[in-house]
């Protein structure tokens, strides 16, 4: 592991916050390295309101696509609500649909069947809506690229407004309207909305043409930030004020589907991470062994009983999920040792046979031991399809755009795309994706970095510091949990391995004479000689709390050992 310490911030920066908000160096440092310069922007950081939530009118063709929508109701047109197969796509189309049968009845949904359809707009998504007298479909978390899936719909008669927060190509899909921030005419003020999100800002500008205030749409964020943990998008500007509110409902008043998922967990309180650890797996299990319309049918439920039968029926997915990945994650392995490919610069795997559910799951889990771009194939009907997925620092989204002569079609973000291609086109493109990345990529990104936050003293960590810490959530990209090295620790002599297969460490360090603190390293028990014989030692940790016999205490989360 890299160790890379954060820089300080200015000085002069430093002691304001100290003065203005009355807090140590420490926190004053957290916050300018989170941009947070000034008491209104510390104000605004820890106490989100509904007022920095956009005018959703900003974003360019809403206004059309609340028009279009007006007309189809007026018209009593059959609407359809589509939207991808992952957690982003599913809440989605669960947030629209059922947002709009709270006004019209003739509204239907549509999620691209995995395997026999892909990802994105489909011709079969539109012949449905051809055969069933639909005039308007509205697609959410794709549709960006789908130039000829649009036309195909307008010779059809058919209406699309697009939802999206991809990357747009060079050309634009002639539709009615599109909405994704990241359109480079588009002057909203944030551009790093999931797909969710821009589905929320359509209902709430549908729901201010007809009265509705923000607050009226609350019980829909939990939809939204499920979402934003899942798809990794940044927790700064409007991301976390829809999340931060978001919790609060799943928190409080979670709708039937959430609460079926989470009534497993023996907690208080719910933060981010146990929605991306734990609920948003569940939902994406469904569209990856089976169909993701499970997902949306377990969203959009009000009765409980139904979906705790509908939960169940997803449990048995994720297992079998986590079941596959384990699998085809060890064949991954075999393949690229008995190619000899341990020392290149990308992984790129494939066999005929592996589920395409789990491919990204699987380049995640590479990724984990070959630290490098990772690419993951499977069959998917005629052609090859692929999840790809990325280190720190290097954009896959424009390798992959480099090797695009190869590639029938591709999408996605800087660290984690889909492509497909022709089966024939495999070993080119494999060599071509290899080339772009050796001669593209800086060396040091080949090795795993922890940004370190700041150094500071054990005698620092207080109930108090940790209170103000856990106010600097909820945690993501741009706002990760604060990482913090302290050095010349030792252990008071009892550190040991622990876990059934005695892979994790625990130990209690001290630091000259402050008090000792426990501390639990996932992982890392290859590290106890380092700490044995009350050795001297530096250690890079967060700050969480350990429940224990119905005593709590502070503990360092280890994330590495020198």
């Amino acid at each position: 592991m890299r160790w890379t310490l954060k820089p300080k911030p200015e000085t002069q920066k430093i002691q304001h916050l100290v003065n203005v908000l009355q807090v140590d160096e420490t926190v004053a440092t957290l916050l300018l390295q989170r941009g947070i310069e000034s008491y209104e922007d510390a104000k605004n950081f820890f106490r989100p309101s509904i007022e920095h939530i956009h005018d959703p009118f900003l974003m360019k063709d809403m206004d059309v696509a609340v028009a279009r929508i007006d007309n189809a109701i007026a018209d009593g047109e059959n609407i359809l609500i589509y939207g991808d197969y992952d957690v982003d796509g599913t809440t989605s189309v669960a947030l629209v649909s059922s947002y709009l049968k709270t006004i019209y009845p003739n509204i239907a949904t549509y999620i691209p069947d995995r395997y026999e359809e892909g990802y994105g707009v489909s011709f079969m998504g539109i012949d449905f809506a051809s055969d069933n007298d639909i005039s308007l479909i509205i697609t959410l978390d794709c549709g960006i690229k789908a130039i000829e899936k649009v036309a195909y719909a307008t010779e059809k008669g058919i209406d699309m407004i697009i939802c999206d927060h991809h990357r747009p190509g060079t050309e634009l899909p002639k539709a009615v309207a599109i909405l994704d921030p990241k359109r480079e005419d588009c002057q909203y003020p944030y551009d790093e909305l999931c797909g969710c999100g821009v589905g929320f800002k359509l209902i709430q500008a549908i729901g201010s043409k007809r009265g509705q205030t923000i607050t009226d749409l609350f019980p829909y964020l939990d939809l939204v930030a499920t979402a934003i943990a899942a798809d990794i998008v940044p927790l700064t500007g409007e991301n976390r004020t829809l999340a931060y509110f978001g919790m609060q409902v799943i928190n409080s008043a979670p709708r039937a589907g959430i609460k079926a998922i989470i009534s497993q967990l023996k907690k208080d309180e719910l933060t981010i991470t146990d929605v991306v650890f734990v609920v948003a797996p569940r939902i994406n299990a469904a569209g990856r062994i089976s169909h993701g319309l499970h997902a949306v049918e377990l969203l959009t439920e009000n009765d409980l009983e139904v979906a705790k039968q509908y939960a169940a029926s997803i449990e048995t997915f994720n297992s079998e999920r986590r079941t596959l990945d384990q699998e085809i994650t060890q064949e991954a392995f075999q393949q690229i040792e008995k190619l000899k490919e341990q020392e290149r610069f990308s992984t790129v795997v494939y066999d005929e046979n592996w589920h395409k559910g789990v491919i990204g799951i699987v380049a995640s889990r590479l990724i984990e031991t070959y630290y490098r771009p990772t690419l993951v194939f499977t069959k998917s009907g005629d052609k090859l399809a692929a999840s790809a997925r990325s280190v720190t620092g290097f954009d896959v989204y424009n390798a992959l755009e480099q090797c695009k002569e190869h590639i029938i079609q591709f999408g996605g973000h800087k660290y984690a795309a889909g492509l497909t291609l022709k089966e024939e086109n495999y070993q080119a493109f494999k060599d071509a994706f290899e080339e772009v990345v050796k001669n593209t990529i800086d060396k040091k990104l080949l090795t795993p970095e922890i940004l370190i936050d700041k150094e500071i003293k054990l005698q620092e960590i207080t109930p108090r510091f940790y209170r103000i810490l856990k106010q600097f959530a909820p945690f993501g990209p741009k706002n990760m949990s604060p990482v913090f090295m302290s050095t010349h620790l030792q252990d008071t002599g009892w550190a040991k391995c622990v876990g059934s297969e005695k892979t994790h460490i625990k130990l209690t360090a001290l630091q000259r004479n402050s008090p000792r603190i426990d501390g639990i390293g996932f992982n890392l028990g290859e590290k106890l000689s380092k700490v044995k014989g009350k050795k001297p030692f530096d250690a890079v940790y967060s700050i969480d709390e350990n429940t224990w016999n119905g005593e709590t205490k502070l503990q360092l989360r280890l994330r590495d050992i020198r």
